[in-house]
């Protein structure tokens, strides 16, 4: 059943079904629940195929915004949904503010998460708020953007205040973007629980990821605990910051990684003038932070008990080594390296006033890759402990 909403909602309603608005200016939806009767409607499927849109692909959402203009989703409540609980493609002046979304998303034939179950916004969506919203107990990822290749990135876009528990992939993405500001987020238990992870194909979960050419961009104050992967990821990350954010675990997760990683996979971007300032990462289970790249300034940074999977002595229980020839990587503080998905040798970058802490960081608090030459890179007064 497909509800089309033309008008303001004012009062409180209840439904089940899938809304979808296409191509509408001026509209608010608010004070409204859809529950998606999501063990009824679930069809395990994987991700599309690239030259489709989720909007095309995904079926039994809560709410989908197809084209349009200064639309606003508020206080509104989604829970149960198969798909995507808000799916927007190609909408300028979108704002989503106090949303509760619960329980929701679907998998894939291996019974792992298929990304579906939060908000996506996707193929030149701008100008837009998600602010001040909740999410619980998602499958997939909860907050995040996503173009194909040939569309057009999404730009101007601010995700701020939102509070993300239970995320089985990533709590939020940037994906393929340009002037998005992440900002005051909260998330606790991000890759949970376990056996939702889609580890067959390779989606560590993330507190904050990155994917496709994203520039101009800045990631502020936000607080995650308990993340079984990445805190951050930069894959496509460029000319922008990554600054005053906190990233705490008290365990040793199966999922665990780097604190920060950086990664070059879109063909379009070079991982140049990052500047990664102020940030806590704490309790990784390999380093605090993996480097390509030039031009980048890491500096007045807390990674602080790193390699609790206390490598190399541990291999054989945590996995210490993933390139052969490159035996430090995951048992060094901060790791300065020649490549990621394509060849970039970390150079011409500041790394200064970082306190590094934490099993064999006495010895190993900062590595290089072979072909990295340490004087090519400005390096001084870390703490290394």
């Amino acid at each position: 059943m497909k509800l089309l909403v033309l008008l303001t909602i004012p009062a409180f309603v209840s439904c089940w079904g899938q809304m979808v608005v296409k191509d509408k200016t001026g509209m608010v939806i608010e004070n409204l629940t859809i529950d998606g009767k999501r063990d009824q409607v679930e069809t395990r499927a994987g991700l599309p195929p690239s030259s489709i849109t989720f909007t095309e692909w995904q079926q039994n959402n809560g709410i989908v915004i197809d084209g349009g203009s200064d639309i606003t989703i508020r206080n509104v409540t989604l829970k149960n949904i198969a798909g995507y609980a808000i799916l927007a493609r190609h909408v300028k002046g979108l704002r989503i503010e106090r949303v509760t979304i619960v329980d929701s998303g679907s998998r894939n034939g291996k019974g792992r998460n298929n990304a579906t179950g939060g908000i996506l916004l996707e193929d030149g969506t701008s100008d837009f708020v998600v602010r001040d919203c909740r999410l619980e107990r998602i499958r997939g990822n909860g907050i995040w953007t996503h173009s194909r290749m040939e569309a057009p990135r999404n730009v101007r876009g601010v995700i701020e205040n939102n509070t993300l528990d239970t995320i089985g992939r990533d709590a939020i993405q940037v994906g393929h973007a340009t002037r998005i500001r992440v900002e005051n987020n909260e998330g606790r238990r991000i890759g949970f629980p376990f056996d939702i992870v889609d580890v067959e194909g390779g989606a560590i979960p993330v507190g904050v990821d990155t994917a496709g050419n994203v520039d101009q961009s800045s990631y502020s104050r936000n607080r995650f605990f308990e993340v079984n992967g990445k805190c951050f990821d930069l894959d496509g990350f460029h000319d922008g910051e990554i600054t005053e954010n906190t990233c705490r675990n008290t365990a040793i997760y199966p999922s665990g990684h780097f604190g920060i990683v950086f990664n070059n996979t879109n063909p379009e971007m070079q991982s140049r003038r990052v500047t990664v300032t102020g940030n806590v990462m704490e309790g990784m289970r390999y380093g605090g932070l993996f480097l390509i790249g030039e031009s980048h300034t890491v500096r007045g940074n807390r990674f602080l008990r790193v390699n609790e999977a206390g490598c190399p002595e541990k291999h054989a229980e945590n996995g210490c080594f993933y390139w052969a020839d490159q035996p430090d990587l995951l048992s060094s503080g901060i790791y300065l390296g020649a490549k990621a998905e394509r060849p970039d040798p970390s150079k011409g970058n500041v790394i200064e006033d970082n306190e590094i802490s934490g099993h064999g960081m006495a010895a190993k608090c900062i590595a290089f890759a072979p072909g990295v030459k340490p004087e090519e890179n400005t390096i001084r007064r870390n703490r290394c402990r």
